[in-house]
């Protein structure tokens, strides 16, 4: 007896046309397509999703440095003094402190410098 491939085609088929749902002309009607339109858009969003890592990473860092000189030192510097003070935060937190809570961040900031001085 012969295998039929039928369903196992058309659910292949669907899936692909499923997510190049909103895609404009034949890029979500035709098959062959569909199928580039679809491999092209998962490598970008597998790319993505690690270049979304190092754009949120640079915008933190831009933050802090932007605070930081308020208090009279450079990112490199506020680096080295957090890690002299054994202060352990992430940059993420910092730049959330950094625009949200000054006041917080401030204290921060000068508990380093005092480490940074000696």
């Amino acid at each position: 007896m012969r295998v039929k491939r039928a369903v196992h085609a058309r659910k292949r088929k669907n899936s692909l046309y499923k997510a190049a749902k909103g895609y404009r002309g034949g890029r979500s009607r035709l098959l062959r397509t569909v199928k580039d339109a679809v491999d092209r858009s998962r490598e970008y969003s597998y790319r993505d999703r690690k270049v979304k890592k190092r754009d949120f990473r640079r915008l933190w860092i831009v933050r802090i440095n932007a605070a930081v000189r308020e208090h009279g030192m450079n990112y490199s510097q506020f680096i080295c003094a957090l890690k002299a003070a054994d202060i352990v935060m992430d940059r993420k937190t910092l730049a959330y402190l950094a625009m949200e809570e000054p006041s917080l961040f401030a204290q921060v900031a000068e508990e380093a410098k005092t480490k940074l001085a000696a």
